[in-house]
C-alpha cells in the first residue's frame, strides 16, 4: 500500500534575521518597566483628560498619534543625527543635536520629561556598558555643555550597543506610545484591550514615521501642536495631578 508523503516543515530560515540578544535588547530597552521614569510621566494625557479634550478611545486614539507625529519630525530626528555622530565619534555633533531639541521643545513639562529621562538613562547605561561614548555625553551633561534630553541618549546608547539607528527610532516611538497609552489606563475608562488595539493600529505608521525622520536634518526639526503646549503648561501649575510636571 502506498502511503502519502508527508511533507516536514523547514526548521530554519534563510533569510537574514537579527540575533536573539539583539532582539532581546530591544525588549529591554523597550519595556516600560525601563527604570528612566517614563512611568511618572504622561506626555500632556493627563491635562487633556482633565479638560475633556481626550474623552474615549477615538480622541485618545487621536491625541496618541498627533504625538508620535511630533515625536518622530522632532525627537526622532535628533535622535537619528546623535546615532550617526556617535557612530563617528564626534561629539560636538552630539552636543549640537542636543541643544537643538530641547530649543524645539516648547513647553517646560516636556523639557524637564526629556533631560529627567535622558540623564536617567545616560546614567544606567554607562552602568551597563561602560561604554567612551556614553560617558563622554554624561561628562557634558554635568558640566553644563549640553542638556542631556532621552531621545540623543538612545541614539548614543544605540550606537554604542552596536545596534542601528532604526531600531533607536522604533524604542522611541514605542515608548512615546507605551507611556501615554499606561497613562490612559489610569486616568480613564478604557480597558487594556482598547489600549493594545489602539498600539497595534498606531504602530503600523512607524516606518512611514522613520522614512521622513531620517531623511530630514536638525534644521528640518519643526512640529505645530499648540493644543498639546497649551495643556502641558496648564499641567505645570495644575493643583491636583498624578503624574510628574
Amino acid at each position: 500500500m502506498h502511503m502519502p508523503t508527508t511533507m516536514t516543515k523547514p526548521t530554519t530560515d534563510s533569510a537574514p534575521k537579527a540575533r536573539i540578544g539583539e532582539v532581546m535588547r530591544l525588549l529591554q530597552f523597550g519595556d516600560s518597566a525601563f527604570p528612566v521614569g517614563a512611568f511618572s510621566f504622561s506626555n500632556g494625557l493627563e491635562s487633556a483628560v482633565q479638560t475633556g479634550v481626550v474623552a474615549d478611545v477615538e480622541s485618545l486614539r487621536a491625541f496618541v498619534l498627533v504625538a508620535l507625529q511630533r515625536a518622530a519630525l522632532v525627537d526622532g530626528v535628533a535622535l537619528l543625527a546623535a546615532h550617526r555622530a556617535a557612530e563617528s565619534n564626534t561629539l560636538d555633533a552630539i552636543i549640537t543635536a542636543d541643544h537643538a531639541l530641547l530649543r524645539r521643545t516648547l513647553n517646560e513639562e516636556m523639557r524637564t520629561m526629556s533631560v529627567r529621562m535622558g540623564r536617567k538613562l545616560g546614567e544606567l547605561c554607562f552602568h551597563i556598558l561602560g561604554a567612551p561614548a556614553i560617558a563622554s555625553w554624561l561628562d557634558a551633561i554635568k558640566t553644563g555643555a549640553c542638556p542631556g534630553t532621552y531621545p540623543v541618549g538612545l541614539g548614543v546608547v544605540f550606537s554604542a550597543l552596536g545596534l542601528p539607528m532604526r531600531s533607536a527610532f522604533a524604542v522611541h516611538q514605542y515608548g512615546v506610545a507605551a507611556m501615554m497609552l499606561g497613562a490612559a489606563l489610569r486616568q480613564m475608562k478604557v480597558s487594556f484591550l482598547d489600549t493594545q488595539a489602539i498600539l497595534w493600529e498606531i504602530n503600523a505608521s512607524a516606518d512611514d514615521a522613520y522614512s521622513r525622520a531620517a531623511t530630514a536634518s536638525l534644521d528640518d526639526m519643526a512640529s505645530f501642536a499648540p493644543v498639546a503646549d497649551i495643556l502641558a503648561a496648564i499641567h505645570v501649575r495644575a493643583h491636583v495631578r498624578m503624574f510628574m510636571n
